[in-house]
């Protein structure tokens, strides 16, 4: 399968915006902790104009780091071994201005999961913003969103990007921001609770974790709303 590149950024980029923003989520899925969003963008934008002007067909596309191989790493996080992602995640904080966002458990359980998720996403494109300076020097940027949905009441320009994370490159390095950020926490909550195995399954519903819930029942960063926490709290009243 063909590896994300900057194609659409590059389209965005010509069409007059200054920076192009990737952004995705990690943990919708789990059974506990929090949902992490990051948002990405190429630090030098005009390396990234003039090198396909130069080399369109080059890849990977950034002039000051065209021979590094890590660019191929560069891809969606989920077709990635936890190696991989680690070995890159610096990688991209040295080639992209990076946000990210994160909204615990509690926040999930009280606006619903996708709520959750859309308020990570803002908080990541706000530090991003905020530590790149793009409001302060007036930047135009619009934000690429993985999936089928955009951030909704966000004023900015935005674009959904259906499978986003396999084909657009700052989407693919906003995805391996946020699963490693993630996991680092999931790690944390294992040396807090190791008698789940978070360390193994990062939160996730595997036949281990539902095991470990029935035998000691929730702790402190399960998501109430999700099964089984919901079900066994109504066993209990």
């Amino acid at each position: 399968m063909k590896n994300s590149d900057f194609e659409l950024e590059k389209k965005m980029l010509e069409k007059g915006f200054d920076f192009v923003l990737g952004i995705d989520e990690a943990g919708r899925g789990p059974l506990a902790g929090p949902v992490v969003a990051a948002a990405a963008t190429v630090r030098n934008s005009q390396f990234l104009i003039s090198n396909f002007q130069s080399q369109p067909k080059a890849d990977p596309p950034l002039a000051e780091n065209f021979n590094d191989k890590r660019w191929d790493l560069v891809r969606d996080s989920k077709k990635l071994s936890a190696k991989q992602r680690e070995k890159v995640f610096d990688f991209i904080l040295e080639n992209f201005h990076v946000g990210v966002g994160i909204c615990d458990h509690m926040t999930i359980d009280r606006v619903n999961i996708l709520e959750a998720s859309f308020l990570a996403m803002k908080a990541a494109v706000t530090q991003l913003t905020r530590n790149a300076q793009l409001t302060t020097r007036n930047s135009k940027f619009i934000i690429l969103v993985d999936g089928n949905k955009k951030i909704p009441n966000f004023s900015g320009e935005q674009l959904a990007v259906v499978g986003g994370d396999k084909i657009v490159k700052s989407i693919s390095a906003a995805s391996i921001i946020a699963k490693v950020t993630r996991d680092r926490i999931m790690l944390e909550m294992h040396d807090k609770y190791p008698q789940y195995g978070f360390d193994k399954h990062k939160g996730y519903g595997t036949k281990l974790h539902m095991e470990k819930i029935i035998e000691y029942g929730p702790c402190e960063i399960h998501r109430q709303s999700f099964e089984p926490m919901a079900s066994l709290a109504k066993k209990k009243k």
